[in-house]
């Protein structure tokens, strides 16, 4: 297939390099001149346990770009969704369509800006970093999953599964996208989570202390979805049913090994969430990912205390009035309801 990639970062960038070697037609487009300038001259490289090799990938920066596309994947971060699905509508083709290869529910501003039904989605949850301009680390794999916002199977989001194999041969399609999307952000809440510290995440995720605390983050999330009428699907160890409060004793905690043992196979160790705070230096995802839960939650009659609380402090370190560390991580475990404690 014929793919334009808008930010060629860790997630764009990985995948736009392995479709490329597969033979793809992949054309990349970044806001970082050095980045593009690196791929331009050397290729992009990317390197990890799960192979090592350096594409060949045209790069532009959105200045530089001609021509228009029939597929567009869209892989910035959720805080640039808005100005992003604006600079790139006018290299979408008529009948061609957008996809989110993105953390958060951006298929909502995509579709407000290029239209429903040129907006398909996806939930992607490999691991992947941005290490220098030109190189990218691929650290571990995770499930990849296309589909439709209204949730039909459609050809278009057949030949992306199809197309998309070619990068992670367990690649599928799926009548609720949505399910995956919310579920992805309650296990981001519980990553946002352990970015308040400098744990790995396996090390967060299995500290016995703090595991009330992401039971409770997660079931939050989770009631915010049910009230929307969505029901979450499980994916890499994470299973949302096992946080309600309907579930069997001890169902959390097991979720919750299985996603230490999971996060422990990849050589990517902290989230990009704790890259961007602790080494990037700069603005994470933390609005567009879980502020817009808390709104949605207020729309539906759903408060959620844990997450409004979480974003609070990610801003806190933001801005250097806090620092990463289990003291902060401690400041967020105040807000667990009662209930939820045993």
């Amino acid at each position: 297939m014929r793919f334009l990639i808008w930010g060629a970062g860790a997630i764009g960038g990985t995948m736009g390099a392995h479709l490329a070697r597969a033979g793809h037609d992949i054309t990349l487009v970044d806001n970082v001149r050095e980045h593009v300038n690196a791929i331009e001259r050397d290729g992009l490289r990317i390197t990890g346990p799960i192979a090592e090799f350096t594409a060949r990938v045209p790069a532009f920066t959105p200045e530089t770009l001609r021509g228009e596309w029939d597929t567009i994947v869209l892989a910035t971060k959720a805080h640039h969704t808005e100005s992003a699905s604006h600079a790139l509508l006018p290299h979408l083709a008529a009948t061609g369509c957008v996809i989110s290869a993105q953390n958060g529910l951006n298929e909502l501003t995509i579709a407000s800006i290029v239209g429903a039904e040129r907006t398909v989605g996806a939930f992607v949850n490999f691991g992947a970093d941005y290490i220098e301009p030109g190189v990218i680390l691929h650290g571990g794999r995770g499930a990849v999953v296309v589909g439709e916002i209204d949730g039909q199977i459609t050809p278009r989001a057949s030949a992306i599964r199809d197309a998309w194999r070619d990068f992670d041969e367990r690649a599928i399609v799926t009548p609720n996208i949505w399910g995956y999307l919310w579920g992805k952000e309650a296990y981001g809440a519980m990553l946002f989570a352990t970015a308040l510290t400098n744990e790995s995440i396996a090390d967060a995720l299995a500290s016995p202390t703090s595991r009330d605390l992401y039971i409770a983050l997660a079931r939050e999330i989770l009631a915010v979805a049910k009230a929307r009428g969505v029901s979450p699907e499980g994916f890499d160890g994470f299973d949302p049913a096992s946080y309600l409060p309907s579930a069997p004793a001890g169902a959390a905690e097991r979720s919750l090994e299985q996603l230490v043992t999971h996060n422990r196979k990849s050589v990517k160790t902290h989230s990009g969430i704790w890259r961007d705070l602790a080494v990037r230096k700069r603005r994470t995802e933390v609005d567009a990912q879980l502020g817009i839960i808390v709104t949605l939650g207020e729309q539906a009659g759903v408060s959620a205390p844990i997450t409004a609380r979480l974003v609070e402090l990610i801003h806190d370190i933001e801005s250097g009035a806090r620092a990463q560390s289990l003291e902060t991580l401690d400041a967020l475990a105040t807000t667990i309801p009662d209930t939820v404690r045993k």
